[in-house]
């Protein structure tokens, strides 16, 4: 006859990252803890409500997890740690919706999501207030607090270039709608949403690039329109607005993908603007997969702008034919 199976005693508690595990064995010594396929295994000779046997017990999680569990032994327990896939609250620990009668809730460590959230929030700080610090300490402190220098006059001049799309629209200039719009949303999207909603994103190296090579194109190219509305055409600027697009269009594009790139991770760790589709599909539709398509259109955005600004070169450049007699 086989020896029943005894299980410990397992208190849990989560945050929106991890879940904790408190399993209630004592002079515990190399126990077998492992995930695979979601599922929990454990086991490992300690003393428990039992005496001192070998313990053991399986947990299949509501949603997916990540398979390298990290466990701290002490006299008294065994504390397990495990992150979860995808940041998000969990409304219980299990797939099966009855609880396992050696389950508890771990009321010292327990909070509910509200609380969860603000202590999210106050790390989130803490950690974002130590990199401002370390950036402040450094020779290179302007290098890496960019947005927060400039972030306001960034909003200001991306709000109005919305103008320059909206003459182009109604006629008032002769420019194709198209490249401008395609600009406008593409640097917008950037600037709001990749660098506005990701605090992560503000202390990266990344946007320093990016808002230079923005001003860069702009200081060229708006200064040869105001000395065009008074009739003043000076060649040097007229060569630099349609000469420095060149190299400056493709790093810009080259900068924003980078920024992009770097902020996928960001957005997968925090699951922000995921959502998941409604009842019977139920699929869980990351961010990051609109960031990936997006790369596509960044590449593509900047194939359009770089012919239309090829045809406006040549226009104002190109060689006349000169008929032989």
């Amino acid at each position: 006859m086989e020896n029943q199976v005894l299980t410990p005693h397992v208190y849990w508690a989560q945050r929106h990252r991890e879940l904790y595990l408190r399993v209630e064995l004592s002079d515990v010594q190399n126990p077998a803890i492992s995930i695979t396929e979601n599922v929990l295994h454990f086991k490992a000779q300690g003393h428990g409500a039992k005496g001192d046997n070998v313990y053991e017990f399986h947990l299949e999680f509501l949603d997916l997890v990540k398979p390298e569990p990290v466990y701290k032994l002490t006299q008294r327990q065994v504390n397990i740690t495990v992150q979860k896939k995808v940041s998000q609250w969990w409304e219980r620990l299990t797939k099966q919706e009855k609880r396992p009668l050696f389950l508890a809730p771990d009321f010292d460590r327990w909070l509910d999501e509200s609380d969860a959230e603000m202590e999210l929030r106050a790390k989130e700080e803490e950690r974002l207030n130590k990199l401002r610090l370390e950036s402040e300490g450094s020779p290179e402190k302007s290098f890496y607090d960019t947005f927060h220098t400039v972030a306001d006059m960034m909003y200001f001049c991306q709000m109005l270039a919305v103008v320059e799309t909206i003459n182009a629209a109604i006629g008032v200039t002769t420019s194709p709608v198209l490249p401008s719009l395609i600009q406008l949303l593409g640097r917008n999207f950037i600037l709001f949403i990749i660098f506005g909603t990701m605090e992560e994103m503000q202390n990266k190296a990344v946007v320093f690039f990016v808002f230079y090579l923005w001003s860069a194109i702009e200081i060229f190219r708006y200064s040869f329109y105001m000395l065009t509305c008074i009739d003043m055409d000076w060649k040097v600027l007229t060569w630099l607005r349609y000469t420095l697009w060149i190299p400056l269009y493709p790093l810009g594009c080259l900068a924003e993908a980078v920024s992009v790139i770097q902020s996928i991770p960001i957005f997968n760790e925090t699951g922000r603007f995921s959502f998941t589709l409604p009842y019977p599909v139920k699929i869980k539709v990351r961010f990051s997969f609109f960031l990936q398509i997006y790369l596509i259109m960044i590449f593509l955005g900047l194939y359009i702008n770089f012919r239309h600004l090829y045809k406006q070169r040549r226009r104002r450049y190109g060689q006349k034919k000169k008929k032989i007699h």
